[in-house]
């Protein structure tokens, strides 16, 4: 097995797992407390680690990782934990798969970053799949809002113009120094965020809070700090194209947590999830459409 392929596996288990431990947070934590606990235990790790790879940011960068940091890591958290308290951890992951398709639709619209007609489609058909998956979802889990599935949606367009900022204005220097300078920015909102919930006033008496936060703790170590990490390294030993089909392998393992969690995976859904993959392979095809 080649190095690159070990990468993908490890990345498949690991984000594919988010979810569910998302859904574990919220049993004692409310999705305030979940989002701003995540940003504050992943911020402690990076500064950690990565504290001295800051030298690397120089003064036109720094608009950039503040931007990048808050559309990326600031407020998806809150937004998947918002979702999550109405939707299933199974649906919520192959939501997350639209962001190959919103980087490309942020890439046209907003960075003049050129598509060809097969990426165009692949949007299309994503959007009839993101359609479906939502009306089959409500139709077979009536008593789920999956109105809130607009969070997720919304989270994966930070997500896409993350992408192409970095694309853009930060590729000269490591992942490592962008990704701690994204935190240094966010930090201190979310422990600000952190402690207006209560957070530290009642995890001490509350058993129930204590286990969801080792839950997120889980998360935040390897969730978004090691998995970054091991993301950037196989962009590094393979091709962005090859890296982007952990977003195929993903769902996957979450669908199955969902599954053995005791979550209601129709059909229709089933179909609407392919329908979803089939768009973000078209879109991720730069040769254009015979």
């Amino acid at each position: 097995m080649h190095n690159k392929w070990v990468y993908l596996v490890i990345l498949s288990l690991i984000w594919g797992s988010s979810f569910i431990l998302i859904k574990k947070g919220l049993v004692g934590l409310t999705d305030y407390q979940l989002g701003s606990l995540r940003i504050v235990l992943t911020s402690l790790f990076l500064f950690s680690v990565g504290f001295k790879s800051l030298k690397q940011i120089q003064k036109r960068h720094w608009w950039w990782i503040a931007l990048s940091g808050f559309v990326s890591s600031f407020f998806p958290p809150f937004l998947f934990a918002m979702a999550q308290n109405h939707i299933d951890s199974a649906v919520a992951s192959i939501l997350n798969s639209l962001t190959p398709l919103a980087t490309v639709v942020v890439g046209i619209s907003m960075f003049r970053i050129l598509s060809t007609k097969r990426q165009i489609l692949g949007v299309f058909v994503g959007l009839i799949g993101t359609l479906l998956l939502i009306l089959a979802g409500a139709d077979f889990n009536p008593n789920q809002q999956y109105s809130y599935s607009v969070l997720i949606i919304i989270a994966t367009i930070g997500y896409a113009l993350n992408v192409n900022i970095i694309k853009k204005h930060l590729t000269d220097i490591s992942a490592l120094a962008v990704t701690t300078g994204n935190f240094l920015f966010i930090f201190l909102p979310g422990l600000v965020v952190l402690y207006f919930t209560g957070f530290f006033e009642t995890i001490a008496h509350s058993r129930e809070m204590q286990i969801s936060a080792g839950f997120i703790a889980i998360l935040s170590l390897f969730g978004t700090a090691i998995a970054k990490v091991l993301f950037n390294k196989m962009i590094q030993i393979s091709t962005p194209v090859f890296a982007s089909s952990v977003t195929y392998t993903m769902p996957i393992v979450a669908v199955l947590w969902g599954v053995i969690d005791g979550e209601r995976f129709g059909f229709l859904q089933a179909i609407a999830a392919v329908v979803i993959l089939v768009g973000v392979y078209l879109s991720h095809k730069r040769n254009p459409l015979k």
